[in-house]
């Protein structure tokens, strides 16, 4: 079973429809969407500010979601991926977006609607990713503009995974 734990008397709110593998962390104020999915080794920490997740994102194998002391909480929007051993930090993060595997997300960034964070890239502190724009590098720099298919295969990834936490028994 995933460990949830309270912090200073505040839950997290977990609705019925989300999945978390029996290695996923969930803490404090962390607020998840319907049909959320926490995978493998993944840590959600809303122990110093809060944490809101929209519906069907996934935060995939060994993420980080955490936040800064009264400074900066993490709001993560509808249908959004969060790519293995990314790392997301006191930032917001609109609908539709991919951050890649291992990609870093600093405080007070916000990465905008239809936006994908490529693998690997750091996005610093109070950085603006201007939607549907795809940024790489570190630091993060504007590469290209998204496609349609690239918009395409953001909303196909988190349809998978609402599909794959159905797989586990």
């Amino acid at each position: 079973m995933a460990l949830i734990q309270s912090i200073k008397g505040i839950s997290p709110q977990l609705p019925s429809s989300c999945f978390l593998t029996k290695n996923s962390t969930v803490v404090g104020d962390v607020k998840l969407g319907e049909n959320c999915s926490i995978w493998y080794n993944a840590v959600v920490r809303g122990d110093v500010n809060s944490i809101e997740v929209g519906d069907e994102t996934n935060i995939q194998d060994g993420a980080i979601i955490h936040c800064t002391y009264q400074k900066a909480a993490t709001k993560i929007g509808n249908r959004v991926s969060i790519g293995h051993k990314a790392i997301v930090h006191g930032c917001t993060i609109q609908d539709d977006v991919l951050i890649g595997m291992g990609a870093i997300v600093m405080d007070h960034a916000v990465i905008e609607s239809g936006s994908i964070v490529a693998a690997g890239a750091i996005v610093t502190a109070g950085t603006k990713v201007e939607a549907n724009t795809i940024y790489a590098g570190i630091p993060a720099k504007k590469l290209n503009t998204v496609s349609e298919e690239n918009l395409e295969m953001i909303k196909r990834t988190a349809k998978n995974y609402t599909l794959y936490k159905t797989w586990i028994d």
